[in-house]
């Protein structure tokens, strides 16, 4: 397996975004593990939902596409991507899952089986327990073996590495004229059947990927209708621990975030979805920022409060540890981030990354509040 997984890796580090991360791997790996078609694209690492980027290999037409994930979301599947996640193993394949029978996927049999695929293999590409990617590869003869399933298991960990240390978008002037948040409204059948001009602006910032037509005479790109299907799921109890809220970056850099919301209707019926499309806050951003640093939690808790202009002795305080901890772990962040005081800090971590979400701040100097002393304060 040594040979194959440095292959892969070694053109995983040659790629320069997330999208050219999928093509390179996806290329490399086919050589190893031969397939018809594939399906790659990053996740929310806080949600598991899909998100920009995507990029789909010989599957067909974008109805597939729909069904696929609308499948993945609303039936029920052997291996669904959300158990996956937090399964021991990160990858599986759908014979070897089902014990030869993947009939008993409704995926299999609604869409696969008539596409001629024959066997699926999935993975989830995760480290520290989040998921940043997820991966289907199709072959139309054959199943997977066991040390093709092992293989990709193996490449999870370096792989979400490497979409994690992209997942911070580039260092930009503020943006101060971002829309006000969008909404969509989507019918009981998953229709959108409305949509305010504000949503439309976002829709405009997103990247090219799988899109589907409308009879509001716009394409919705699959992230945000994935998102959709999520909260009809969890409006109908399919899943228990799902999270309809997924961000996702514009072509651009910056970051949206889209949360769904299925109403309630006649009866106590699940009802029409409404979906808000609007930019991300700090809050919707700290996460994510801080994976893709590699901070802790406890690191992340400290760099909030110094955003908040806490010094050392009210951090401590209000974390309930000693002020020498404190300092031990603003050395640890800065030395993540690169920087060499609290302003640089602030700067690095929230000015660069969450004033373009924060309307009205932009003028606002950031640093003032922080001396020169990047520790003692």
């Amino acid at each position: 397996m040594g040979e194959p997984r440095g292959a892969v890796l070694s053109a995983a580090e040659r790629a320069a975004d997330a999208g050219e991360l999928f093509s390179r791997t996806s290329a490399v790996l086919r050589r190893w593990v031969p397939f018809h078609s594939a399906v790659w694209t990053a996740a929310d690492p806080e949600t598991g939902l899909i998100t920009a980027p995507m990029l789909v290999e010989n599957v067909g037409s974008g109805e597939g596409c729909y069904a696929y994930w609308e499948s993945e979301l609303l039936e029920e599947n052997v291996v669904p991507f959300r158990e996956l996640a937090r399964a021991p193993v990160p990858a599986a394949g759908l014979r070897a899952a089902t014990g030869g029978l993947p009939a008993r996927s409704a995926r299999f049999r609604r869409l696969l089986l008539g596409q001629g695929v024959h066997d699926e293999l999935r993975a989830v590409l995760r480290i520290g327990g989040r998921p940043w990617g997820l991966v289907s590869l199709f072959r139309t003869t054959d199943a997977f073996r066991p040390d093709e399933i092992e293989l990709l298991a193996d490449l999870s960990g370096p792989l979400a590495a490497r979409l994690r240390a992209f997942a911070l978008p580039p260092e930009s002037p503020p943006r101060t004229d971002s829309p006000a948040p969008g909404l969509i409204l989507f019918d009981v059948s998953g229709e959108a059947v409305s949509v305010n001009e504000e949503a439309r602006e976002h829709l405009a910032l997103l990247p090219d990927g799988p899109s589907f037509p409308t009879r509001l005479g716009l394409k919705l790109p699959i992230w945000v209708v994935g998102t959709a299907f999520q909260a009809r799921a969890v409006a109908e109890g399919r899943d228990h621990h799902g999270n309809t809220r997924v961000r996702i970056r514009t072509a651009e850099g910056r970051w949206l975030v889209c949360h769904a919301s299925c109403l309630t209707g006649p009866g106590g019926l699940p009802g029409p979805v409404a979906l808000v499309i609007e930019p991300a806050t700090p809050a919707d951003l700290a996460v994510l920022v801080a994976d893709a640093y590699g901070l802790t939690s406890r690191e992340l808790q400290v760099t909030q409060l110094v955003a908040r202009g806490m010094t050392t002795a009210e951090i401590a305080a209000t974390l309930f540890i000693s002020q020498h901890t404190v300092r031990d772990h603003l050395k640890t962040v800065f030395g993540k981030a690169r920087v060499s005081s609290r302003g640089e800090l602030v700067a690095r971590l929230f000015t660069d990354h969450y004033w373009p979400a924060l309307p009205g701040r932009a003028a606002a100097d950031p640093l003032a509040r922080w001396p020169a002393d990047p520790l003692t304060r």
